[in-house]
């Protein structure tokens, strides 16, 4: 009830995203208009985390879950029906808006319920769920493309693991009254005095403290300001290096004139790489703490960019394209669920929702505007320098890890 929920919803949508600039060519639309449509989902899931924060506070996961599966799957009826781009960037912009909510009602929960000494392990198995889903679901598509020869089989794919995610939701056991009624006696927390109300230190240790009144989205994003914009931004940076690794890997083979099939090779190997590092990533952090995953990851991301700037022009390009390709696929399982951990790890545990919709708009914030550099970067020198300027990030990002994670996330006494 935990994960599988996670696995369904993300094996729909990554059967479907392939799809949608395929879709948009099909009506007509250029390239440039194509990647608007994927860009559109981006932006609805951006769009969806402070509505989402606000909803999961006030109704709870469980019916915001339902709530959010039952928008997704009027935005993919809209995208099966869609005669125009116009209304497929609007059924993009739904599907990414009501997954904002998904996830971020499946964060919420674990923030409060998981206990701290293996909270990174069950969010980057939470992570870990979700990049299985979106790694399998391409493949799915193939074979359904392959059955059926029609690209509208995975839409009908991602309604059947919509009504699968509404089904077990609603009828499944509820995590939250189990986690309830297993919980031991709620312990009275020390509240914060109001001066240290930014510090984003931990005022608990996993347990469920006194539920406190909510607050709402603004006076927590207030409440809160000081690790928002410095922890937050940071993690923003990192989230940009993972978006730019999935925007810049397939142009970079395009621009050494590599087949279709080799790019998708080596991107899918670092694919890979990725997905199987992600629960060593938990116990990384559970074991030594959050900046041993953190500070790792970022550094080896930004020396692959930046050694990969390097290399576009050398006789064994193609090479090296793979070599760094991997590196960063090594980078970015490295640091598989330390997001989210961050993010729980610094929300107030009594009502970490509003919180958390800040925190993920800050992180979602990167993984929009990075693409954007890129492409307006290589328009106005090249693709090399595009790469080094995702470098220079990852490089800020390291920085502000090193400052930050031991200042607003202490390691708590006793950690094995």
């Amino acid at each position: 009830m935990i994960y599988g929920p996670t696995i369904l919803f993300a094996l729909g949508e990554g059967a479907v995203i392939p799809l949608l600039p395929v879709l948009a060519t099909k009506m007509g639309a250029d390239l440039a208009a194509s990647s608007l449509v994927v860009t559109a989902l981006v932006i609805g899931q951006l769009c969806g985390n402070l509505p989402a924060g606000w909803a999961v506070g006030r109704f709870g996961e469980r019916l915001t879950m339902i709530a959010s599966s039952l928008v997704t799957l009027a935005g993919t009826l809209v995208l099966m029906l869609a005669p125009s781009v116009g209304m497929l960037m609007l059924s993009a912009l739904i599907i990414g808006f009501s997954a904002s909510a998904f996830g971020l009602a499946r964060h919420a929960f674990m923030t409060t319920r998981v206990p701290l000494h293996f909270r990174a392990r069950a969010l980057s198995l939470l992570g870990g769920s979700f990049r299985f889903g979106m790694f399998i679901g391409p493949f799915a598509t193939a074979a359904l493309l392959s059955l059926f020869g029609t690209e509208y089989a995975s839409i009908w794919f991602f309604i059947a693991c919509t009504l699968a995610v509404i089904a077990l939701v609603t009828f499944g056991p509820d995590p939250e009254k189990v986690a309830a009624a297993s919980a031991p006696e709620p312990r009275v927390v020390k509240e914060q005095p109001a001066d240290d109300a930014d510090t984003g230190e931990l005022i608990s240790t996993g347990s469920i403290p006194t539920v406190a009144a909510h607050e709402g989205i603004f006076r927590t994003m207030l409440t809160h300001r000081a690790v928002l914009f410095r922890l937050g931004l940071t993690a923003a940076s990192l989230s940009g290096l993972r978006s730019a690794r999935q925007a810049l890997l397939p142009l970079w083979g395009v621009s050494l004139g590599l087949d279709a099939q080799s790019i998708a090779l080596i991107v899918g190997i670092s694919g890979a790489i990725d997905f199987a590092l992600f629960y060593a990533s938990g116990q990384v952090m559970d074991r030594f703490g959050r900046l041993w995953a953190a500070l790792p990851a970022t550094v080896l991301m930004a020396a692959g960019f930046l050694a990969l700037s390097l290399t576009h022009d050398l006789s064994e390009a193609t090479m090296w394209f793979g070599a760094f390709a991997m590196m960063l696929g090594v980078g970015n399982g490295l640091s598989s669920g330390i997001l989210l951990t961050l993010g729980a790890d610094t929300a107030p545990q009594h009502d970490p929702a509003p919180y958390l919709g800040s925190w993920r708009m800050m992180t979602d914030g990167g993984a929009t505007v990075a693409p954007l550099l890129i492409t307006a970067i290589t328009a106005a020198a090249s693709l090399p320098f595009a790469a080094a300027a995702m470098g220079v990030l990852g490089i800020f990002g390291s920085i502000g890890f090193a400052r930050y994670i031991p200042r607003f996330v202490p390691r708590p006494e006793g950690r094995e």
